[in-house]
């Protein structure tokens, strides 16, 4: 099993910036990706930035490119997302996930289903 445990969420101004961190424990000896996803009340969960374990490789929805910029620390199993430019509706609870199957297209990552192991999730509020 993998424990995901997020930090760093919390209330900040619209323009502001917040840097959220995932550490991963148990079986991490299998991890192949990581991304993180965003829900905010009343709408489904939704994919922000995901990363290639080994490699490296990025993606990310189009509503944060070039604001958010997702990072792994494979010594320390813990991602990390810097979001910049914040936006209220960038409001959501934010979740850390784990993927222990091996990736073959980046892409196929922005989806929920690509997932194994899921983090509680922590609050980002963006006010005006």
């Amino acid at each position: 099993q993998v424990q995901l445990v997020e930090s760093g969420g919390g209330l900040v101004q619209a323009g502001g910036s917040l840097r959220l961190s995932c550490a991963a424990s148990g079986r991490t000896c299998s991890t192949y990706g990581m991304g993180w996803f965003r829900q905010a009340p009343g709408k489904e969960r939704e994919f922000v930035a995901a990363i290639h374990w080994s490699v490296g490789i990025t993606s990310y929805a189009n509503s944060v490119k070039g604001r958010f910029t997702i990072s792994r620390d494979n010594a320390k199993n813990t991602v990390s997302l810097q979001m910049s430019d914040l936006k209220p509706e960038d409001t959501a609870v934010y979740y850390c996930a784990l993927r222990e199957r091996r990736v073959i297209k980046i892409g196929t990552m922005q989806s929920v289903n690509a997932y194994d192991f899921w983090g509680q999730g922590t609050q980002v509020s963006v006010s005006s």
